[in-house]
């Protein structure tokens, strides 16, 4: 389908978007009034730059508070229409987007409403021009997408239709089913935003907080289905008011809106990924000195060393660990995903316009593709052919059982372009946006995994300003963490977060708990179903910091609740 997108979505100038989304590889663009009025560029320098770009201009917005007025205030709507339309045709833009009427004097009376936009209709057609009327959800009398249709027909004029915004239908809840019963040809656009479910005023929620599909809580893919089945035949095109995109590289940013779309379409049409990863191969980390001590420490063994990389292998159970001495200080490079079918993984993150990395690699070495995440980290996808570039060892023996999960720490502004690259890419389900409180601020936080908990990875936002630290940890399961827990306090002593004595305090009030916790400085949660989680953390070394964690009883969370314990603890540390 043609895909189009408003330039209100993107950050900089008329030019610069306009350059940026057709670099993305979009079909067309919404000029956005004020991005026009802020411009240099006349209407028809916009109209030659958009047409050597190849992209058309596929709507201009908006035109706000025309409908049931009174008289006096019509003949000057009508005066504003006329210059819209002129302006419009010097664009060469034949759609204009009508909103429902929000003004407190707006007349409640759909007759009115009706005559006044067929007038409307019968002006822009001696332009050239079509109204495509939409529903404001905050709009004064008109704030229902069916709402608006009755009043569309009513007025029953061949330029005037429908603008579908899926914002405005989802925020009020509104079932989009009933955009079956409205022809396809009186479907004059179509606008597509997804959203987080926020409990605030609906036009703050809409201004500041749209994000791309898939990004968000909204089921857009029921909704253009029924677009679709309606006889829609027009664009998909994104409307997204979102305070970080405008302050975000326009080239990302729309790079991001043309993946929403793509993995959008692909899930109209049933395709999903290929095959979903069904465990961690590895996590690789730069650092051998000190990260090979903490490793050490926890029970690792080094099994094997690259060939023609400086790349060692340190595995325990059916946990695996790359160190690869390229890097400065200790960070996490990359993960390595297990799955079926890694090359239909790579085919479908470049078909969601995420590259496959080039690589150096030796006849010998095993072929693994990877893609990079926004914030750069490495994930490659495997089979088992790559622990042949390793020389064969077996695991220690010990109680680590494998990965549980991942935690990446997310530039601000990359936040939901990560959710929706693990999303769309690896067909990872997002689950519930928390915010956790920190010593300076506030971590959001949001966990993706695969729908049976084989592959959990968990992306931090942290806002805590001068403070902000982006920190990495890897979480490592386990049978016994007591057990862990006791062989490193009596081995390692200092290798452990030290947990405050009021933490336990708080605990051992909420909950019957063993008295060994605290002595041992695990902590602990429990979900509604009875399910368990123990865990302990490291100490930090450069950016990354590991987790031993034990669940029991389906327990299927990451400890939140405990969360701002460590960051209080971690952040003194780190002071």
């Amino acid at each position: 389908m043609r895909k189009s997108i408003a330039t209100v979505s993107v950050s900089g100038t008329l030019a610069e978007k306009l350059e940026a989304i057709a670099a993305a590889g979009f079909d067309g663009v919404e000029i956005f009034e004020n991005d026009l009025l802020a411009s240099p560029l006349s209407p028809e320098e916009v109209r030659a730059r958009a047409a050597d770009l190849g992209l058309g201009i596929d709507l201009y917005q908006p035109f706000r508070d025309f409908e049931a007025v009174d008289a006096g205030t019509l003949a000057g709507n009508l005066r504003r229409a006329e210059h819209k339309f002129r302006v419009m045709e010097r664009l060469g833009a034949g759609l204009l987007l009508v909103c429902s009427n929000v003004s407190p004097s707006a007349i409640g009376d759909d007759e009115l409403a009706a005559g006044q936009l067929r007038l409307l209709a019968e002006r822009a057609a001696e332009h050239g021009v079509r109204i495509a009327y939409e529903a404001l959800a905050w709009g004064r009398h008109v704030n229902e997408y069916l709402h608006a249709w009755r009043v569309v027909r009513m007025a029953d004029h061949p330029n005037l239709g429908v603008c579908l915004d899926s914002f405005h239908i989802l925020s009020r809840g509104s079932d989009p089913i009933g955009i079956e019963a409205i022809p396809g040809e009186k479907i004059f656009f179509l606008q597509l935003a997804d959203a987080p479910l926020l409990a605030m005023d609906v036009l703050q929620w809409s201004r500041h907080y749209r994000c791309f599909p898939g990004q968000g809580n909204f089921d857009l893919t029921g909704l253009v289905s029924s677009a679709l089945r309606a006889g829609y035949a027009g664009p998909l095109s994104l409307e997204v008011f979102n305070d970080v995109f405008r302050q975000a590289s326009v080239e990302r940013t729309a790079l991001d809106g043309m993946r929403s779309l793509i993995a959008l379409e692909q899930g109209l049409h049933g395709e999903g990924p290929p095959a979903v990863p069904t465990g961690f191969a590895f996590a690789e980390l730069s650092g051998t000195g000190e990260v090979g001590g903490l490793l050490g420490a926890l029970g690792f063994a080094r099994t094997g060393t690259h060939p023609t990389k400086p790349v060692e292998l340190w595995a325990q159970g059916g946990a695996r660990l790359l160190l690869n001495a390229t890097g400065a200080d200790p960070a996490l490079l990359a993960i390595g995903l297990d799955g079926p079918d890694p090359a239909g993984a790579a085919k479908r993150a470049e078909s969601l316009l995420s590259p496959v990395l080039p690589r150096e690699r030796a006849p010998e070495d095993a072929r693994l593709e990877a893609v990079a995440a926004p914030d750069g980290t490495e994930i490659f996808f495997c089979d088992d052919a790559w622990l042949a570039d390793f020389t064969p060892a077996a695991p220690a023996p010990g109680p680590i059982t494998g990965i549980d999960h991942v935690a990446l720490t997310q530039p601000w502004h990359h936040f939901d372009e990560a959710a929706l690259f693990y999303r769309s890419v690896l067909g990872l389900r997002p689950q519930e946006s928390l915010e956790v409180p920190d010593p300076y601020g506030l971590l959001r936080s949001r966990a993706m995994s695969t729908g049976d908990g084989s592959v959990r990875m968990v992306l931090n936002l942290a806002q805590v300003g001068a403070a902000d630290i982006p920190w990495q940890h890897v979480a490592l399961a386990c049978d016994d963490v007591l057990a862990v827990a006791r062989r490193l306090r009596r081995e390692h002593p200092g290798l452990l977060l030290p947990i405050p004595a009021n933490y336990y305090d708080d605990l051992e009030a909420r909950h019957d708990v063993d008295p060994a916790l605290r002595e041992l400085g695990v902590l602990y949660d429990r979900d509604e179903r009875g399910g368990e989680f123990l865990h302990l953390y490291t100490v930090t070394v450069g950016r990354v910091f590991f987790e031993i964690v034990q669940r029991t009883g389906g327990y299927g969370g990451y400890g939140a609740v405990n969360a701002p314990i460590r960051l209080a603890v971690q952040h003194a540390a780190h002071r």
